[in-house]
């Protein structure tokens, strides 16, 4: 086992640019990873543990997604410029310029497996296979199951939760600490939230722009531009490996991974029973070991 050095850039994308990390060396091992963090909005360093699937010599990607962390920031721009095919384009400007665009495997966490799979039915042709890491299959089955899992509360945080939002008072520290609650239960069990993850949080308070146009305020209600999203119609269309992961108390529950293991043939689903929305952190050890033999078994490397 080898420890990775880690270097990074910025890559222009039309006027503006991405800022990207590659944990390996592209065109040496294996074939590379390329991660795509969630949000909307969100930064690459809540996933910054991917780097273990280096160990081995693999190539990893991380990059931050325009209007996010290290890459250009645009609080001028409204709901209109932030469009899943904005993000699409980055995505393909970023392997094109990378230079792997003929063989490289995905893995999208979240709002960046939506983003994944909305690649992945494009079938491009170097992509190897996908993994959609705690990501809804649509943003109907994502607010009805928050609802669910709301309604399982404890009663008196949830009545503190429906208070706020009836009166619109949801900057009030009550109500925040009301969505903590829920997000320790459904977003990440490591309490306190380990230092990568709060760094995350720390660059999406000072810019925010892109969560609240594409989704909203918090993680109950998307009322943003992905408020009609869904991929289930056209999931038939991806035709590559596919490893669907999920936590048994995660905010992405199994109704709304069900579609993608329904539809893509040959998907498998590995359900992490100790986490909820990122058992990367959670189940950390696990969760490397089944994405690094997944990825193994669909490298290039291997059909030829």
């Amino acid at each position: 086992m080898t420890t990775a050095t880690a270097s990074e850039g910025r890559l222009r994308f039309g006027e503006y640019e991405t800022w990207y990390q590659v944990t390996g060396v592209l065109g040496a091992g294996p074939t590379p990873l390329v991660v795509l963090h969630g949000g909307p909005g969100c930064t690459h360093d809540y996933l910054a543990n991917l780097t273990d699937l280096a160990r081995d010599g693999r190539p990893v990607v991380h990059y931050d997604q325009l209007g996010s962390g290290r890459s250009t920031h645009l609080p001028d721009e409204g709901a209109d410029f932030w469009t899943i095919d904005l993000f699409l384009s980055e995505l393909e400007n970023l392997v094109e310029k990378l230079a792997i665009s003929g063989d490289y495997h995905l893995l999208g966490q979240s709002w960046g497996g939506m983003l994944a799979a909305e690649h992945a039915v494009r079938r491009p042709e170097g992509l190897r296979s996908l993994v959609l890491s705690n990501s809804p299959a649509s943003m109907a089955l994502w607010s009805s199951e928050a609802t669910v899992l709301r309604s399982k509360m404890d009663p008196t945080v949830a009545a503190v939760l429906d208070e706020h939002e009836a009166n619109a008072t949801t900057t009030d520290p009550a109500y925040l600490a009301a969505t903590q609650a829920y997000y320790d239960e459904h977003v990440c069990r490591v309490v306190p939230n380990p230092p990568e993850l709060l760094r995350t949080m720390a660059y999406m308070q000072e810019d925010s722009t892109v969560y609240n146009f594409m989704n909203g305020p918090n993680e109950f209600h998307c009322i943003g531009t992905l408020r009609n999203w869904s991929i289930v119609e056209r999931l038939g269309a991806i035709n590559v490996p596919t490893l669907l992961l999920s936590g048994r108390h995660d905010e992405a529950t199994p109704v709304t991974v069900q579609p993608f293991f329904d539809a893509i043939e040959g998907a498998r689903w590995e359900i992490f029973d100790d986490s909820s929305h990122m058992p990367f952190i959670e189940e950390r050890s696990r969760y490397m070991d089944v994405v690094s033999a997944f990825l193994s078994e669909h490298d290039l490397t291997h059909h030829s």
